[in-house]
């Protein structure tokens, strides 16, 4: 087989507690407006929306390092959304609920990234989030934990500071639609596939962040994420 120029890397995330052992990403769903509070937040609540991020909008937040991104272009408005990311380990289409944590392989922490602003704009013209949640690094994750490394602890917490202020914080009790009825609806959607990845949705406490600013959060038993935005 030959190629007209090099293919890009393989999107992954490292295995916690593994060397050299890479979780390759297949698929990157978003759920949004999961949690109870956040929906009253909005109004009405109304059903988790679906969308999609690129696999290579996925970039890795080792535990013990800060990770210094880029503010992105394009918003006077990001904002960050901490979430319990769900790796998936086998292939499945219409799964039933009861029989969804089979599918699970591991768990990370991650950031859903957002150009709330161009979000705004593109829902009042009745348009797609792509531009908003769907850019360049939008999805720093921490390494994936093995389901069988990964503490029965449910609820867990879940939590954000943004400069030493704690910003977000709640549990996954709170989520609308849990984890075994998010994999079971989306594989009514989509045919789900090893390494596919699910940002589960955000506990109440969105905010704005700025260039210089230093976010840290995580999900207890999972893992934990520091990163640091440059100046302009």
């Amino acid at each position: 087989m030959s190629f007209l120029f090099a293919p890009a890397a393989l999107p992954v995330l490292p295995v916690d507690g593994e060397t050299n052992l890479y979780f390759p990403i297949h698929r990157i769903y978003g759920v949004a407006r999961n949690y109870a509070a956040v929906n009253a937040t909005l109004g009405e609540k109304t059903p988790p929306s679906i969308f999609l991020k690129p696999a290579d909008a996925a970039v890795y937040a080792a535990s013990d390092n800060t990770l210094e991104l880029e503010f992105p272009c394009a918003t006077d408005d990001l904002q960050h959304e901490i979430e319990l990311v769900v790796a998936i380990g086998k292939a499945g289409r219409n799964i039933p609920v009861e029989e969804a944590m089979n599918y699970v392989w591991g768990y990370a922490a991650g950031l859903d990234l957002t150009r709330r602003d161009l979000q705004r704009a593109n829902s009042a013209k009745g348009q797609p989030w792509d531009t908003a949640k769907a850019f360049d690094e939008s999805a720093p994750m921490t390494a994936v934990k093995p389901a069988c490394r990964t503490p029965d602890n449910e609820p867990m917490n879940i939590w954000l500071y943004v400069n030493n202020e704690k910003r977000q914080e709640g549990t996954t009790a709170e989520m609308i639609m849990p984890v075994p009825e998010i994999i079971s609806y989306l594989s009514t959607l989509y045919e789900l596939k090893p390494g596919d990845l699910i940002m589960t949705g955000t506990p109440a406490g969105i905010g704005t962040i700025h260039p210089g600013d230093v976010l840290e959060g995580g999900v207890q038993g999972v893992g934990v994420l520091k990163i640091k935005f440059k100046g302009v």
